[in-house]
């Protein structure tokens, strides 16, 4: 029987997996453009830019249209965004497809996320890291169909086709479950950009490492396996794969440890092992020591994205959406600056000097994790339509 929290799952796995199967393609793209890495940077950056519009949009479309909605339509048009991928003739129409996938990747986050939060705030206990676990499900399960697409040689456009349809009808089979809440939609145009509040900041700078972290996992370890460890293309695809199924393990035990673990300690040291399993990676550029590493990513930043939203949903005095909007606009400006940073250095020094340096920056997080505290307490039930 399918329930609101199944719903909520489902989309977290939907969200995963069609990103994973575009960044798994990442090295045939590049080869087909004949990008080098600065110029692969900048058309990265144009999924960023689509990232931070879709965020500073989704708080006022959840206001008028409910994030019920939100979810549904960004699931299927990321979807559509994704098999764009696979056919544009240019460079420059890449990023625009880019843009578009970025930007209603971003918006189906916050709105899938505030349902998330309304689940979690119903059943009174910690579910937001199982969440975010599916969300990693869909990562590895979009990575290795990816590596085995790449491995059998099956085409760009055939490959990103067969994902939009299978993802994007999960989604609207999910969606049949969703919450419709009530109090979330105010029938009132809310202005679009609006900075976040002040103190969402130390929860975001939180994400934003955790998000320069994730996203060079995403747009470079294949790229940094193939070029600088020189493996095969289907063996690249596999660093994102390590990162995601530690991140999974990581995210499945993620409720357990904070019911009994507070989120502070979770936080500080997942941040240090997170920037150590980088590091390590960057200093032996060998297959094995590589992919332990980016495994040692995945599981050290588990869970910080969801203990930083699910504070920033609950925090007293603003509305669900708008707390994840502003702490998600702050750590999503990682993957604004994160790709063209990770690239333009190594085109000046190297592709490993610039992961090192992304390496430093995780290992922030351990420094700055007192941000994190526990919010349930403070966070007020929102009436939902049968209750």
């Amino acid at each position: 029987m399918k329930t609101p929290r199944f719903a909520v799952l489902m989309m977290f796995f939907v969200n995963g997996a069609l990103f994973a199967n575009w960044v798994a393609r990442i090295p045939e793209v590049q080869s087909k453009f004949d990008l080098s890495e600065g110029e692969l940077g900048l058309v990265l950056l144009c999924g960023s830019v689509g990232v931070l519009v879709g965020l500073a949009l989704t708080s006022s479309m959840i206001a008028r249209f409910g994030s019920r909605k939100v979810t549904t339509y960004g699931a299927v048009i990321m979807a559509a965004a994704v098999f764009s991928l696979a056919i544009m003739p240019h460079p420059l129409a890449l990023g625009v497809g880019l843009l578009l996938m970025g930007a209603f990747q971003s918006g189906m986050d916050v709105a899938m996320n505030a349902q998330g939060v309304e689940v979690e705030r119903r059943s009174q206990k910690p579910l937001m890291s199982s969440f975010h676990a599916a969300y990693s499900i869909g990562n590895f399960a979009g990575a290795a169909i990816g590596a085995v697409m790449a491995q059998l040689a099956v085409s760009l456009s055939a490959h990103f086709a067969i994902v939009a349809v299978v993802f994007g009808g999960l989604a609207v089979f999910a969606s049949q479950s969703m919450l419709d809440i009530q109090g979330e939609t105010t029938g009132k145009r809310e202005a679009p950009f609006q900075i976040p509040a002040r103190v969402l900041w130390p929860i975001g700078l939180i994400a934003f490492c955790s998000g320069l972290g994730e996203g060079s996992m995403g747009d470079w370890s294949a790229v940094y396996l193939k070029k600088i460890v020189g493996t095969e293309a289907s063996v690249a695809a596999f660093g994102f794969a390590a990162f995601s199924i530690m991140m999974t393990i990581g995210r499945f035990s993620g409720d357990w440890l904070t019911s009994r673990v507070h989120s502070t300690r979770i936080v500080r040291f997942g941040g240090l092992i997170a920037g150590l399993g980088l590091l390590l990676a960057v200093l032996v550029p060998e297959t094995p020591i590589v992919l332990l590493g980016f495994a040692a990513v995945g599981i050290g930043l588990a869970n910080v994205i969801p203990l930083a939203f699910s504070a920033a949903g609950n925090t007293p005095g603003i509305s669900s959406s708008r707390g994840l909007a502003g702490v998600a606009t702050i750590g999503y400006a990682a993957f604004l600056a994160g790709p063209p940073l990770v690239g333009m250095i190594a085109d000046a020094l190297s592709l490993r000097v610039s992961l090192a340096m992304i390496a430093a920056l995780v290992g922030l997080i351990f420094v700055f994790a007192d941000a994190i505290q526990p919010r349930r307490e403070a966070a007020q039930p929102v009436v939902v339509a049968g209750d």
